[in-house]
């Protein structure tokens, strides 16, 4: 976009103020992304996740220590294994939330994008204009 914006010389006013207009909102847009890609896969860095896993075998361990000869196996087997799955059920969410994007349950799909592109389709058409991208759908220049 920024190819076929640069070669315009706007004359008129009405001219100059579309393409203020334009650059505001390339800015805006500019502005957008820096703030999607605060929100991009692999955010969790890699201490936070050593930490989270040596938290978690402790307190595995912590719970050994309540075991009691005299309370039955049943019971230990519940305390154990509650904790246990609440643990997991938490390193498995910081998990979904470290890659949201994807195939599957509650992950993030590109749908406001799709719709922005199918509404810049529809008005291009609208208007005649046939624009030709910079780039193939993986993102390499021509």
């Amino acid at each position: 976009m920024f190819r076929t914006i640069a070669r315009v010389d706007p004359a008129t006013a009405t001219e100059q103020s579309a393409y203020d207009r334009w650059m505001d909102q390339t800015a805006d847009r500019e502005q957008a992304r820096i703030a999607r890609i605060h929100g991009a896969e692999g955010i969790i860095p890699l201490p936070l996740w050593l930490t989270l896993f040596v938290i978690s075998a402790v307190v595995f361990v912590y719970l050994l220590f309540f075991a009691d000869p005299a309370e039955g196996r049943v019971t230990q087997g519940v305390l154990m294994g509650s904790v246990t799955v609440v643990i997991s059920l938490l390193l498995l969410l910081l998990v979904f939330f470290n890659h949201p994007h994807g195939d599957g349950v509650g992950r993030l799909q590109p749908t406001a994008m799709e719709r922005t592109l199918r509404l810049i389709d529809s008005q291009a058409d609208a208007v005649g204009l046939d624009v030709t991208a910079p780039c193939d759908g993986d993102g390499n220049t021509h």
